[in-house]
């Protein structure tokens, strides 16, 4: 993984918009060369104004912390060599450099109120579990489950609460192609009391962890934040599209 500090002059317009959910998320924007973008930028007038190749590439992270003092934010990016768009630029990122962004958004924070929280995720997870365990106060529990390549990418975790976590290894296999997310939460002895859950990852989770949690458990709906951040063997623009279909099949009467 690599961290990239973004500021400057653009930080406070962020801050407008900041809220405090941790898993806050923006999109990258990340422009073609050989083309000159109008500043600002507007992404619908230039899809109408410009050829295809020049409209700019999104692509949607965690912010891992906001820093309001330094007027700086962190991004997380998990780099898989040449392949993909934003771990390049964030492995070749040098000061100086400058990238737009929109957003941003969210929707969890972890509830003081919950008996316990239950955090599960891949390394895409991983920055907003972080912030989560960071927002976290002396009096939480917290049992987390951390799928990562092997003990070389292990992170140190710092939080307040009262914390049992669980690393897990694919030890070569490819990224998403492993069940151990899910059979780590099924074995886990289940904690009594109000659970709050956060299930964040590759998108088999959602065939896997969230019937466990809202079926077999019966954990409320209004308790689970859980969706997938990627799709194995598919760009952003390709799980958008999948993930499009999964909301429209949710929708649809008696699906």
């Amino acid at each position: 993984m690599r961290r990239v500090v973004l500021g400057g002059d653009g930080f406070d317009t962020y801050l407008a918009r900041h809220h405090d959910f941790t898993d806050c998320y923006v999109k990258l924007v990340f422009l073609a060369d050989g083309f000159e973008y109008p500043d600002p930028l507007d992404l619908a007038e230039l899809r109408e104004t410009m050829p295809q190749e020049a409209w700019p590439v999104l692509r949607t992270y965690t912010v891992r912390w906001v820093d309001v003092g330094a007027r700086e934010l962190a991004i997380d990016f998990v780099v898989h060599g040449d392949e993909g768009v934003a771990g390049p630029w964030a492995v070749k990122a040098q000061p100086g450099d400058s990238i737009h962004l929109r957003g941003p958004s969210g929707a969890y924070s972890p509830d003081p109120a919950a008996d316990w929280h239950l955090l599960v995720g891949d390394e895409a997870g991983l920055p907003a579990i972080s912030a989560a365990l960071e927002a976290m106060g002396p009096d939480d529990q917290a049992v987390v489950f951390l799928e990562v390549d092997g003990p070389d990418e292990e992170l140190p975790l710092a939080t307040e609460a009262t914390v049992e976590l669980h690393w897990l290894h694919r030890e070569g296999a490819a990224r998403g192609s492993t069940t151990l997310l899910d059979d780590a939460v099924r074995a886990y002895p289940w904690r009594e009391g109000r659970v709050q859950a956060f299930v964040h990852g590759e998108s088999a989770l959602l065939k896997s962890v969230r019937p466990y949690l809202l079926t077999e458990r019966g954990v409320a709906r209004s308790d689970v934040s859980i969706s997938a951040y990627w799709r194995r063997g598919a760009t952003e623009e390709g799980f958008r599209s999948w993930k499009s279909q999964q909301d429209e099949a949710v929708m649809r009467p008696g699906g």
